[in-house]
């Protein structure tokens, strides 16, 4: 795994040794004792186990993978890293007990898209919009691309870049999020690359490493970059670590194509943005014709994941299915910063499904079940309206039938499905996580269905996505290895990185002379 193969020891003897200095200390020597009171009843073993085989027992397990079901009770071995069996009374010999009574073990939460560099700037723009608009009002002035992305991002050294995004790592793993991509857009230079991929190896979860554009300044080298950094940090299969190249559009047109050619010779997936409301469709539209980026050759396909796909064209979208494009929705943020209206309805008019994603926590929060609860009441708000207008608002008419054509609302399954299994497949990483299926890395969640805002326990499914948060998140397991316990992550010192990122905050906010207003 990329974490142990390139420690902290060996990145501070590195030339890029500042940019982790800021994180010494940040773990502690060992586990840390369950939280004070936040067992809500003695179920007996107390201590997370200390071996590498041990049997999850007696949970509600929802797999996520149709082959293998769905159990009122059931249990999960974990062997090593894998997952060995899912099934009722699993017989595990001498293998250690993690007691699931009351929980729902259910696969690791995927994000497809999150910039997590941006984590000391959390809240900085609750009413922000994307672009500044013109109108004068708070939403319009700050906005997202004129403060985050043109004044506060060039001021970030290596060591702000690794403070953020272990924060972002460490928040998203307590969440239950045991995946990510790591849109991280602030590579200015190799040492802001480096502290960005040691982040992600410190947090211990699985991650896909984004390699995007910086501010361009002397020294950067992106796209070329990615070599080296493909060598150095990505080379062996097995590890928690992957690599996806950003090919973003609204880059110079000759550096695009760079990027997307090197990504496709280096054999990594290639993510970017597509917002209308920022002037991307043109771009779009032309790789769907085969006419983009010099040379004309950037086509899109299965390796290509679009990040919102808001306000594109027909052309688009027909392409982008038929070339089998990947698609990552950020159901809140799209809602709230004006990129457009999230396009779930054009996916299910074209048979598509989104993975979900969290985006920028300078906005809106980065946890699973916002996502999850923002996708499935803003698509059935849609479509009740829809079914509603169908009618004359007049009894018997006020409550139709809905016409043929009508699309189907979404179920607490579906979010389920797209924040899981899809997040994991639209990564390429399908075949190690994103179901509880014997054979894969075992990323599991245990959630607490005795929480009082959620027992009695009557629906799965119902439960995690209408009913839960961050707190019914009691145990994390990353590739069979257990990363928080009984609601609180272990080998963590939250405090001290806390007050460090506070700090990077501060001299953030001095560099770009903005003036900090708690109640702005």
């Amino acid at each position: 795994m990329t974490g142990r193969r390139h420690g902290r020891r060996t990145f501070l003897r590195a030339s890029t040794a500042a940019a982790a200095t800021a994180g010494t200390g940040l773990f502690a020597a060992g586990p840390a004792a369950p939280a004070p009171g936040r067992d809500r009843e003695d179920r007996g073993h107390r201590a997370p186990p200390r071996g590498r085989r041990y049997v999850i027992r007696g949970g509600a397990v929802m797999s996520m993978d149709p082959r293998v079901g769905d159990f009122e009770t059931a249990d999960v071995l974990v062997e090593g890293e894998k997952i060995a069996a899912v099934r009722p009374r699993v017989e595990a010999g001498d293998a250690e007990v993690v007691d699931a009574r009351g929980r729902i073990v259910m696969p690791g939460f995927v994000d497809t898209h999150h910039h997590q560099f941006e984590t000391a700037l959390r809240a900085f723009l609750p009413n922000g919009l994307l672009l500044d608009d013109g109108s004068g009002s708070p939403s319009a002035d700050p906005s997202y691309v004129a403060y985050v992305l043109e004044r506060f991002a060039p001021a970030y050294r290596p060591q702000d870049v690794y403070l953020s995004s272990l924060a972002a790592g460490l928040s998203q793993l307590d969440a239950g999020v045991t995946t990510v991509l790591d849109v991280s857009q602030i590579h200015h230079s190799p040492e802001h690359s480096d502290a960005a991929v040691q982040a992600l190896a410190d947090t211990g979860r699985r991650a896909a490493f984004g390699f995007f554009e910086g501010d361009g300044r002397a020294g950067a080298r992106y796209p070329e970059d990615a070599y080296r950094l493909r060598d150095r940090w990505f080379s062996s299969a097995d590890q928690l670590l992957t690599m996806v190249m950003g090919g973003e559009i609204h880059q110079p047109e000759e550096v695009y194509t760079r990027a997307w050619r090197i990504a496709r010779e280096l054999d990594l997936p290639i993510a970017a943005h597509a917002v209308s409301s920022a002037g991307y469709r043109p771009i779009i539209d032309d790789l769907a014709r085969g006419t983009g980026g010099t040379g004309n050759d950037l086509g899109l396909g299965p390796d290509v994941l679009l990040i919102h796909m808001t306000g594109m064209s027909d052309l688009a979208w027909r392409r982008a299915r038929d070339a089998g494009v990947r698609v990552s929705v950020a159901f809140p943020i799209e809602m709230s910063m004006r990129h457009g209206e999230p396009p779930i309805l054009t996916m299910q008019r074209l048979g598509m499904e989104p993975s979900l994603s969290s985006d920028v926590e300078t906005t809106m929060a980065a946890d699973p079940f916002t996502l999850m609860r923002s996708a499935m009441t803003m698509q059935r708000m849609l479509v009740n309206q829809m079914v509603l207008e169908q009618g004359d608002f007049t009894p018997p008419n006020a409550y139709p039938v809905p016409a043929p054509g009508t699309p189907p609302l979404l179920t607490v399954q579906d979010v389920l499905r797209y924040a899981t299994v899809n997040g994991a497949a639209h990564l390429g990483l399908d075949r190690r996580t994103g179901t509880l299926t014997p054979g894969k890395d075992a990323d599991i969640v245990l959630l607490d269905a005795t929480a009082p805002h959620v027992a009695p326990l009557n629906h799965v499914p119902g439960a995690v996505v209408s009913l839960m948060d961050r707190t019914n998140v009691e145990t994390v397991i990353v590739a069979g290895r257990i990363r928080k316990w009984r609601g609180r992550l272990l080998g963590t010192h939250p405090g001290r990185l806390r007050h460090e990122l506070e700090a990077s905050r501060d001299r953030l906010f001095r560099a770009v002379g903005v003036h900090r207003d708690l109640f702005a």
